[in-house]
């Protein structure tokens, strides 16, 4: 199982979350989301390693914007 961590920016309330989730659930080998409006924190646990870009790509079409976490 492979964690990547974001931060994502613009999320406000519950349905950012809900928004956000769903985009990146779409992505091939994603099992586990947790992201939180709160901290701006989107964690994304797959099977293999995910590219940054498909993540980076599903926030941005829920209309936030997101940065690879270090």
């Amino acid at each position: 199982m492979a964690t990547s961590e974001y931060q994502v920016t613009g999320m406000t309330c519950g349905h950012c979350e809900m928004s956000v989730r769903e985009e990146v659930s779409e992505i091939d080998g994603v099992q586990n989301i947790q992201v939180s409006a709160q901290t701006g924190k989107l964690v994304v646990d797959s099977t293999d390693e995910i590219d940054d870009a498909a993540v980076l790509a599903a926030v941005e079409e829920a209309g936030y914007t997101a940065v690879r976490s270090a």
